[in-house]
């Protein structure tokens, strides 16, 4: 495709480090983690915590969904965290029926 065209290097670098800081997860699994720990102390708390969970469960599945948008590709691990972010798409989907529940 490409055959006959000159490709500056510099750009090609820039090109190739704004990919894969597209592609980085680490916020958003960092995030995550955070929801599972204020949801964790939530559940052990004597408090009425239906709404402050089903906030925190909201913010799991953008954070799920973040997650699954910037992962492309179905071999190696793109397809492991697109099936990982598809289960725990799942869970926080039956923890709200069963918040839900509950009110």
């Amino acid at each position: 495709m490409l055959e006959g065209i000159a490709i500056d290097p510099n750009r090609l670098l820039q090109e190739a480090a704004l990919c894969a800081e597209r592609s980085d997860i680490t916020e958003e699994v960092i995030r995550l983690q955070s929801h599972c720990d204020q949801c964790k102390n939530l559940l052990d708390s004597a408090e009425d915590v239906g709404k402050a969970l089903d906030f925190l469960l909201q913010e799991m599945n953008r954070e799920a969904n973040t997650t699954l948008s910037k992962t492309t590709g179905l071999t190696g691990n793109g397809l492991d965290i697109s099936t990982s972010g598809v289960l725990i798409k799942t869970e926080i989907e039956k923890i709200r029926e069963q918040i839900q529940n509950v009110e």
